[in-house]
């Protein structure tokens, strides 16, 4: 845990921090089956864990307890059974199903379930695009709703404010997929050099400052539609004690994650495909500065993802074996910008900068200072690798609750981060462009390159001839 970068105080709903301590000091969290280390809950059995999550009139879990629960129970049961489970045990307890309701009991209980279930919306709203999710949310508030009027509105903006939630979000899915299928049909179109009419990102946008900025708007539109619990059901397992069904036996729901590694992809090969259209020298060394300036202001904002992405584009093997355009840049800056993507060390230089770019974003005074996009392929790695090192069950068949305490820092990070609105205004010519532009597939690329500077080697002469 050592040398995690801190989490902002005013989003500690995200930062699991050790419980309370009046939680654990009591025998019966003991007996509850729940196991705590440290003050720290480490594993407990699922039903227990259900029970730590259901308010009472007196008690209310806490923020980080919720999130990271509601985060990782997916992986034993579907949301749907859960709240059920949830509602179930509530009307049991507060006795809701009895024909005269103890108003006074239901007044101190009603406000923290109103809650737990505003929370569960806000920060999981794609659990509720079920229809079965919103029938248990309306029964629950019907049972309780005859002991006070404000009841009835507390439901209704709720459920308003999911409706407006999840619109915005499947308006947004709805563009990306239009724009996916634009460009997947541009990228077989060439297979030589395209015609000289194509506009080529100069044309489009000559400050390298703008074109970071214009990046940065697409970086944070896209991870805005990523819900925390993608991260959690791109590596559902069947789950042991369960032989028959993965809990999500539908499609895992990851469809914004991978539109978000598609974008990375295609920033990388537009990349490499403007450095590799020109037919002149001095302008494929031009376009090449041009983005290593760029490269370098995504740096200073903190946009990280498509900092990577351009390094990547300039490290394809049709770009860097341009001998001669490559001697014609001025390459210092260059070296400097991939020494800090460095992968070496498990990329220490980057996550270094990561740590630089976080800490300044908690003390920020400006949405522009917040700015924190992670290189984010390295994000799902370090993710993947924290699931697949450590079981989600103990031998005992407990839920091993310390492993998702450390997910639900790194996810609640990431949370802070796509939240931030960004403060540059957005061009959306160029940022057409950057979705719309049409791309070299690989053999285009290399095409495109051997025309440029013709093969030096026997292996790129049979390239170039199988190619041609």
């Amino acid at each position: 845990q050592e040398g995690m970068p801190q989490t902002l105080s005013s989003t500690s709903m995200f930062t699991p921090c050790g419980f309370s301590p009046h939680l654990h000091t009591s025998k019966e969290d003991e007996q509850g089956g729940l196991i705590f280390q440290d003050g720290n809950l480490t594993s407990a059995s699922l039903d227990a864990l259900i029970q730590h999550l259901i308010p009472t009139t007196d008690y209310y879990p806490e923020k980080a307890y919720i999130f990271t629960f509601l985060l990782s129970s997916r992986l034993f049961i579907e949301p749907h059974e859960l709240l059920s489970r949830v509602c179930h045990k509530c009307i049991e307890q507060q006795r809701l199903d009895d024909p005269v309701l103890d108003k006074a009991r239901i007044r101190k209980f009603g406000p923290k379930i109103l809650q737990l279930l505003t929370e569960w919306t806000e920060t999981f709203p794609y659990d509720f695009q079920e229809e079965r999710m919103i029938g248990h949310l309306k029964d629950m508030i019907h049972r309780i709703a005859p002991c006070d009027e404000a009841y009835w509105k507390k439901m209704n903006q709720l459920l308003q404010t999911l409706n407006q939630k999840l619109a915005t979000l499947s308006h947004g899915q709805e563009g990306i997929v239009k724009i996916s299928a634009a460009v997947s049909d541009k990228l077989v179109a060439f297979k030589s050099k395209p015609p000289s009419i194509q506009r080529e990102i100069l044309s489009v946008c000559s400050d390298p400052y703008t074109l970071a900025q214009q990046l940065t708007h697409v970086e944070l539109e896209r991870l805005s539609h990523i819900g925390p619990e993608e991260f959690v059901q791109a590596f559902v397992h069947k789950d042991p004690l369960d032989g028959t069904k993965t809990c999500f036996s539908e499609q895992k729901k990851t469809s914004n994650l991978e539109a978000y590694v598609k974008w990375f992809n295609r920033l990388c090969y537009l990349v490499a495909t403007e450095i590799c259209m020109p037919a002149k020298k001095k302008q494929r060394a031009q376009v090449i500065e041009f983005f290593i300036d760029v490269a370098r202001e995504c740096f200073n904002i903190g946009n990280f993802n498509s900092l990577m992405a351009i390094i990547s584009g300039m490290n394809m093997s049709p770009v860097s074996r341009l001998k001669k355009t490559w001697s014609k840049v001025k390459t210092a800056k260059f070296f400097i910008l991939e020494h800090q993507m460095d992968p070496t060390g498990n990329f220490y230089n980057y996550r270094t900068a990561l740590r630089g770019a976080a800490h300044r974003s908690l003390t920020a005074h400006s949405n522009r200072e917040k700015i924190v996009i992670p290189f984010f392929s390295l994000l799902i790695k370090d993710i993947y690798f924290l699931n697949e090192g450590c079981a989600n069950r103990l031998p005992n068949g407990h839920v091993n609750f310390e492993k998702f305490l450390e997910l639900a820092k790194q996810v609640g990070e990431f949370i802070t981060w796509k939240q931030v609105e960004c403060p540059f205004e957005q061009d959306p010519n160029i940022i057409h462009y950057l979705h719309t532009a049409p791309i070299f597939t690989e053999d285009g690329l290399y095409l495109a390159s051997y025309e440029s500077e013709s093969p030096e080697n026997q292996t790129e002469k049979d390239r170039w001839k199988s190619l041609r």
